[in-house]
């Protein structure tokens, strides 16, 4: 039995060391040995080899799924009184008054059934489903047997993801937590000089960079020249809680949230120490004012981290970017738009929260085959003379969906959880109130 014990402390001691001088090392000064691009090599190969073997069994249904894949539903991109204004052509509009015709119903039934097969905002908080399959069945529903081949790749897929790759990636994610908790208190120990910031910020970029790793993270970033200056606010779109590493892993910022407690407070408490960060109690949250200050407050010190925000509100999955809450609009200060897009082939990003727990979905992640993505900084954006808050996260909300090839949506993101709100439909109907009866009623009286 000592036999047994010594020979497992001597296993995880040779885990330990292989992890620390093969791993931690380069993350923390920022290199890599070649091992995670030699596994994204061999990767794409064995990932381009399975889509070829099921092109070939499935030519016909292969070519079904890529046609389907854009969406069931072909909607036609036009306005109401553009598509109503079709169905009116061979009727003659009144010289006087407004205009009703029966035929308006069958614009209203169509937009009510493309909604009910399909419509276009509640897709977004559920996975997108990949045209070709990435030897994950969680992110293909239509998984059959192809070959034997194919099987048997994909069962050593299984063990290298589960009984290779998810205990290193658990370990590198623990260590990555504990040094930030560990590093972070003891510079906050140290005096309020030039050093400290810099200490900070090396120790919260290098414990990111360990946490990245540990997602075998392949990050592209694109015009580094328009990265956050301090004294702005960095906004970008939101797809998973994971965003956070992915963009502190290229520089620091100060995060924006609500205080927790147990482990993720303990978190707070240790980053807070170290830098400013704007942390809010429950009951603060509600206070738009009040946040609104803290916010300017942040910013007007221009030796202090950029902030963080998504001004979403809650994730999408990857394919489009939903209404900007205004508040981080409202500062009056400098935007510094980010668009991030993952690649799905290798593992989907998104977090659907009403479905998955936060650690589910991180062991989802942490059995992946990896977390590749694209990231651009944009240039920095103000608000325009005359452009109203709303106005302006909007022109910065295109701006990223545009960059990032993403659908750009008008709906709110907060429609994961609430029914739509009863102005949208006031709206709605008005629109065609003002079609219908015409502005001569309104100077009738």
């Amino acid at each position: 039995m000592e036999d047994f014990w010594a020979g497992a402390l001597w296993a995880l001691k040779i885990w330990l060391y292989l992890i620390i001088s093969l791993i931690m090392i380069p993350a923390m000064f920022g290199f890599s040995l070649g091992i995670s691009e030699t596994y994204m090599s061999i990767l794409v190969k064995t990932l381009e080899w399975a889509t070829l073997k099921i092109q070939k069994a499935h030519i016909e249904e292969q070519t079904l799924k890529a046609s389907s894949s854009n969406g069931l539903i072909q909607r036609e991109d036009g306005s109401m009184e553009k598509e109503l204004g079709e169905l009116r052509r061979s009727r003659p509009k009144p010289p006087v008054g407004g205009d009703f015709t029966l035929s308006d119903c069958f614009y209203f039934t169509r937009k009510g059934i493309e909604s009910i097969v399909e419509d276009e905002v509640t897709q977004r908080f559920s996975s997108e489903e990949l045209v070709s399959w990435n030897l994950l069945t969680r992110t293909n529903n239509d998984f059959q047997y192809i070959s034997l081949k194919l099987t048997l790749v994909y069962g050593l897929g299984i063990f290298v993801r589960y009984c290779i790759l998810a205990p290193l990636r658990i370990t590198l994610a623990c260590i990555g937590l504990t040094w930030l908790v560990i590093g972070t208190s003891a510079v906050g120990f140290l005096p309020n000089w030039r050093i400290k910031s810099w200490l900070s910020e090396w120790v919260h970029v290098m414990c990111y960079r360990i946490c990245a790793r540990g997602l075998s993270a392949a990050i592209r970033y694109h015009n580094r020249e328009n990265k956050p200056q301090k004294g702005g606010i960095c906004v970008a779109n939101h797809t998973s809680p994971i965003d956070i590493v992915i963009l502190c892993n290229d520089g620091c910022y100060a995060m924006v949230g609500q205080v927790h407690g147990g482990l993720m407070g303990v978190v707070q408490r240790a980053m807070e120490r170290s830098c400013p960060h704007v942390w809010f109690e429950r009951a603060e949250m509600k206070d738009r004012h009040l946040v609104t200050k803290r916010l300017k407050d942040h910013v007007n010190d221009k030796k202090k981290l950029p902030i963080l925000i998504f001004p979403e509100g809650t994730c999408i999955n990857n394919t489009s970017v939903m209404m900007f809450k205004k508040g981080s609009f409202e500062i009056g200060t400098t935007i510094y738009p980010v668009a991030i897009k993952y690649d799905p082939k290798f593992g989907d990003a998104f977090w659907n929260s009403s479905k998955y727990s936060m650690v589910s979905y991180l062991l989802r992640m942490m059995t992946s085959w990896a977390l590749v993505c694209n990231v651009w900084y944009l240039p920095a954006m103000h608000q325009q003379q005359g452009e109203d808050a709303v106005q302006f996260a909007n022109r910065v909300k295109s701006a990223i969906a545009h960059q990032g090839g993403l659908v750009d949506l008008q709906w709110d993101g907060g429609l994961k959880r609430a029914k739509v709100k009863e102005t949208f439909k006031e709206w709605e109907q008005k629109k065609y109130s003002n079609m219908v009866v015409g502005d001569d009623s309104n100077n009738s009286d």
